[in-house]
């Protein structure tokens, strides 16, 4: 027998079915009130479900990150950037074969129109990156404006591969645009991440290279940010989305929501705070300050995890690396302290505040030299996989419909328009 749930309201008495953990909320407009049919009220969604996705699934309790079933520790150690991309697009792992073939795919599209370098160079050069990156993104749809057939299966592959080749180049030329250098093209020699940071810290070179502990440690943090589930700038993706919009609209609008600083800034945060801890032995009366209400401890809990978020301990790894090539900082043994401290303390425990993903990527972002306005655009350039596999998805989904939630109005009730003389 199927579970159900029970509701009673006035004469009404009615089972609405669960399925999958969820009830239909539509079920719900069948049962009366004094109001009209019955809602539910759920500001910031936190227990509302809009879709069904196969992509990615999350344990918070547990700590569990999943992509397509498989283990994000597992992907991270064993797979490259694309190849997670690959994954969450098309829902398995490649055969080699199939993902040299994507590999070219994605990175013979690399280039972008000087139209839109254009559009870069036409910012003030203190703009911030994120924005920068934002408008050129949203402008492809006019280079490309086939993508609008979001209809077309194969139109929609053609310019999956196009933005994801192309994001690198976009997200370094907003850097190069802000350091007052004109942009690098891409480089046929170098693979996805490489290539990338060549376009970013090339100087006179031929061929830019960097030191391969620092690339796998920026492709492992490339892999980690590849997709989280149904955040904020997924859920603007698939929001713009369901009104029939094309990737570059769609994703432009999930830019504009990862811009927001509760949302893609808070490793430029966690950063801010351990430079006003400044030593060590600030450390405890800074947790303290904490405890009597003086302050956030930034970078710990999340609204998923309640647990060790998973590719937070992942990054304890890439961090090693990354100092082991640039030496040490002194915050990041600020930084070990006050994780120490806090897996230890009843109060932090209790809370389930633990160490998230952006604990430890503002470090070792700015270890490779990034200036802290990057550190979101970073966050958007392997983030665009998940988007784009979120943007299909929504689209194919035959149950799906235009987003438009529900509201309680709260206003006045009706009453009559008065002149302007009489008010």
């Amino acid at each position: 027998m199927a579970e159900s749930l029970h509701i009673s309201a006035g004469d009404y008495s009615g089972d609405l079915p669960i399925a999958e953990g969820a009830i239909r909320a539509t079920g719900l407009s069948a049962v009366p009130t004094e109001l009209g049919p019955l809602t539910s009220y759920d500001p910031g969604f936190v227990n509302t479900a809009a879709c069904r996705s196969a992509i990615t699934y999350i344990d918070g309790d547990a700590g569990i990150l999943e992509h397509r079933g498989y283990p994000i520790e597992e992907l991270a150690e064993h797979s490259t950037f694309l190849e997670v991309a690959y994954l969450l697009i098309n829902g398995e792992l490649p055969t080699a074969s199939e993902l040299e073939g994507w590999d070219e795919e994605v990175n013979r599209h690399r280039l972008v129109h000087e139209n839109v370098h254009e559009i870069i160079r036409a910012f003030r050069y203190d703009a911030h990156p994120m924005a920068k990156l934002m408008a050129s993104v949203a402008s492809l749809m006019t280079f490309y404006p086939s993508s609008r057939r979001i209809s077309d299966a194969e139109s929609r592959k053609l310019n999956s591969f196009r933005l994801l080749g192309k994001m690198p180049t976009l997200a370094a030329a907003a850097f190069r645009h802000s350091i007052g250098r004109h942009p690098v093209y891409p480089s046929d020699e170098l693979g996805y991440v490489e290539n990338f940071m060549a376009m970013l810290f090339q100087s006179q070179q031929r061929v830019w290279r960097a030191d391969p502990r620092l690339t796998r440690a920026l492709e492992v943090l490339f892999i980690l940010h590849a997709d989280h589930e149904q955040n904020c700038s997924t859920t603007a993706v698939r929001t713009v989305a369901s009104s029939g919009n094309d990737l570059y609209t769609s994703c432009g609008a999930g830019i504009g929501a990862l811009f927001g600083p509760l949302h893609g800034g808070a490793n430029e945060a966690v950063l801010r705070m351990l430079r006003e801890i400044g030593s060590l032995d600030r450390v405890p009366e800074f947790i303290e300050g904490i405890k009597g209400g003086n302050g956030r401890l930034m970078g710990f809990g999340h609204r998923v995890y309640k647990n060790y978020d998973p590719r937070a301990k992942v990054i304890k790894k890439a961090v090693d690396d990354v100092f082991e090539v640039r030496g040490t900082n002194p915050l990041l043994d600020i930084a070990l302290e006050l994780e120490k401290i806090a897996l230890n303390d009843e109060y932090f425990v209790s809370r389930k505040l633990y160490p998230n993903v952006d604990f430890y990527s503002g470090l070792i972002y700015e270890a490779l030299n990034f200036p802290s306005e990057m550190f979101t655009v970073l966050f958007a350039v392997p983030r665009t996989a998940g988007w784009i596999a979120h943007w299909q998805e929504q689209l194919t989904d035959p149950d799906q419909r235009i987003i438009r939630p529900k509201q309680l109005y709260t206003g006045s009730d009706r009453r009559p328009y008065l002149p302007v003389g009489d008010r």
